[in-house]
C-alpha cells in the first residue's frame, strides 16, 4: 500500500508538470464529519454540531479532456471529531484521483478514489496507540462549480475499510475505527 501512495504521489506531481489544457493551481477550505461507523456516528454529529470543524490544505492539477477531466490533488487534512465526550484529532495527507463531468456552463460532478496515509492521531485525555493502517483508501465524490481561475466545491468523502487503533484510558482497553467520513467545502485557484 506504501508503494502505491508513492506511486501516486509521483503521478500527480508529474501531471500538474504536464499540463497543457487543465492547470494546476492550490486549494483549501473546510472539513465537517467524523470517524468510524456511519451509524455510531449520525447521534455524535446531532449533539456536537460544532465540534467536528477540521480544515485542508493542498494543490492540484487538471488535464481537460473535453467534457470529462481528471483532477489530482494532494492535501494536508486535520480531522476533528468526538469519541465518547473525548476530542480526536487525525491529521493526514490525502491524494484523491477524480474523474469529473462538466454537466452544464460551471457545474460539474466527480468521483474517484482517495488515497491517504495517516499522520497522527490523537485522542484527548486517553493513551492512543498507532492506527492499524497508515495507509488506506477512501472514496469521494461532489460537485462544483467553476467561474474564471476560482472554484468551490462540496464533497463527500468516506474511507472504505475499518482503520482501527487500540487505546488505553484509566486501565481498560478498547479499539476506535478511525476511518473518515466528511464533508468538505474547498476554494480553488487555478494558477
Amino acid at each position: 500500500m506504501k508503494k502505491v501512495f508513492i506511486a501516486i504521489m509521483f503521478l500527480t506531481a508529474a501531471m500538474v508538470q504536464a499540463q497543457e489544457d487543465g492547470g494546476f493551481g492550490i486549494k483549501a477550505g473546510l472539513n465537517y464529519g467524523s470517524n468510524g461507523d456511519l451509524s455510531q456516528n449520525g447521534q455524535t454529529i446531532i449533539d456536537n454540531p460544532d465540534e467536528n470543524f477540521g480544515y485542508h490544505f493542498g494543490v492540484f492539477g487538471k488535464i481537460d479532456l473535453g467534457p470529462i477531466y481528471l483532477r489530482p490533488e494532494l492535501s494536508y487534512t486535520v480531522l476533528n471529531s468526538d469519541y465518547d465526550s473525548s476530542a480526536l484529532e487525525v491529521k493526514k495527507l490525502d491524494a484523491p484521483v477524480l474523474v469529473g463531468f462538466q454537466v452544464i456552463g460551471p457545474l460539474h460532478v466527480f468521483a474517484g478514489p482517495s488515497f491517504q496515509y495517516i499522520v497522527d492521531t490523537e485522542l484527548e485525555d486517553v493513551d492512543l496507540q498507532d492506527v492499524q493502517e497508515e495507509f488506506s483508501i477512501g472514496l469521494q465524490i461532489g460537485v462544483g462549480v467553476n467561474i474564471g481561475n476560482l472554484g468551490i466545491d462540496v464533497r463527500y468523502e468516506r474511507g472504505l475499510s475499518e482503520n482501527e487503533a487500540e487505546f488505553s484510558n484509566l486501565g481498560q482497553l478498547g479499539t476506535l475505527d478511525t476511518r473518515p467520513q466528511q464533508i468538505i467545502v474547498g476554494l480553488s485557484l487555478n494558477l
